[in-house]
């Protein structure tokens, strides 16, 4: 087998946020038996590794990462039946650009991913993060995925229910300060959408319909909503473009802030704020011997409330285009929760930032601001 390994590339020229140095290792795969050959030879090494897609999720350290960058350039979508009619299936290899899968299903007419246009990275990344954007997620399309788990000699199919997959999380995913419940490597990804052609689609969802700006329940064609996310993310610095700083980030740095009912109330009424859906699977199991024909009443679990964190830092005295004192480092001109890189900036400088924001918040209104990019070589 014939080594993947190429030159080590700077980290800040593979990462929107635009930090990091050459990691010690780098190795190219450009095909799934690549990806698995890379695998393999980087864990008989015994070293430290992750795979890179787009990256635009990442925030990486100033010194160079001690182990091995496996870069995933797969691509290709594949149409599959459905066993549901009026359906199709798309299967997309984990280095496919998201986007370019989005533009896919809209030119064909496939509704289901047109509100998460232009959300940069890379499909296998999708799932690990459970993207979403104005109420829509990958999670109510996502069939199933094909992964590798570390140490594992080939690819297995994993259903989309055994991926743990929540608000901006899975089982797959790294969270600050911990590692995931299951670490292995995505290879292709496979969703199931509706077939509507150029008759569009009726808009449910409430907040999809603001962004839209809708009134009526007319159909919408799927172009034509494709066309106004894209407007409004770029109008929020979220669509990647060379000349514009405020999108040299890795998107929103912090995450929405989930709270119990209770702290909810704490915080101002001017906060916005959205309920979090309950979890319908949960049920009492009563033995046969212990039921006695009365079921007992069970006790309502407080809800979970989420909560703006844009909100929460412009009001912590933080708004748009805020930097310290002779850094490169500053909040996005046009979102509060895009931490961006002017020009320069090194991680130290956007670490000092993103702590100073965690401390003016947890200051004024006692949360803990978590950051949503992985950390790979930083602290905060």
């Amino acid at each position: 087998m014939a080594s993947l390994e190429v030159t080590p590339i700077p980290l800040r020229q593979l990462t929107t946020l635009r930090t990091g140095a050459a990691p010690e290792r780098m190795l190219d795969a450009a095909s799934t038996a690549e990806l698995v050959d890379a695998l393999h030879e980087v864990w008989a090494t015994g070293d430290e590794w992750f795979v890179l897609g787009g990256g635009s999720n990442l925030f990486v350290g100033d010194e160079p990462f001690e182990g091995a960058v496996i870069r995933i350039l797969t691509s290709g979508i594949e149409e599959l039946p459905s066993p549901h009619e009026g359906r199709i299936r798309l299967r997309a290899q984990a280095g496919h650009g998201w986007d370019d899968l989005v533009t896919y299903a809209v030119a064909r007419g496939y509704a289901g991913i047109e509100a998460m246009s232009g959300i940069p990275g890379t499909v296998g990344a999708a799932p690990v993060q459970n993207i979403g954007a104005y109420g829509q997620e990958i999670q109510e399309t996502l069939v199933e995925v094909e992964l590798i788990d570390e140490g594992a000699n080939a690819p297995l199919v994993v259903p989309a229910a055994d991926l743990g997959l929540g608000f901006r999380t899975s089982v797959l995913k790294h969270h600050y300060g911990g590692v995931p419940q299951r670490r292995a490597v995505i290879t292709s990804v496979t969703l199931d959408l509706a077939v509507t052609g150029d008759a569009g689609r009726v808009i449910r969802g409430e907040q999809l319909r603001r962004a839209l700006g809708l009134e009526g329940f007319d159909p919408v064609p799927l172009d034509w909503v494709r066309t106004r996310i894209l407007a409004t993310r770029a109008a929020k610095g979220m669509l990647l473009d060379e000349d514009d700083p405020d999108t040299h980030s890795a998107g929103s740095f912090f995450q929405n802030a989930i709270v119990p009912e209770h702290v909810a109330r704490t915080l101002p009424p001017e906060c916005p704020r959205w309920p979090v859906e309950p979890d319908l699977d949960t049920m009492t199991v009563i033995p046969l011997e212990n039921y006695y024909g009365l079921t007992p009443r069970a006790d309502r679990p407080e809800g979970l409330v989420k909560v703006s964190s844009a909100w929460l830092i412009e009001n912590s005295g933080i708004g748009k285009a805020f930097k310290l004192p002779r850094s490169r480092a500053s909040v996005s001109t046009k979102h509060a929760l895009a931490l961006t890189n002017r020009g320069g900036a090194n991680a130290a400088e956007l670490s000092e930032l993103a702590r100073f924001i965690q401390s003016r918040v947890h200051s004024e209104f006692g949360l803990l601001l978590q950051p949503e990019p992985v950390l790979v070589g930083v602290e905060l």
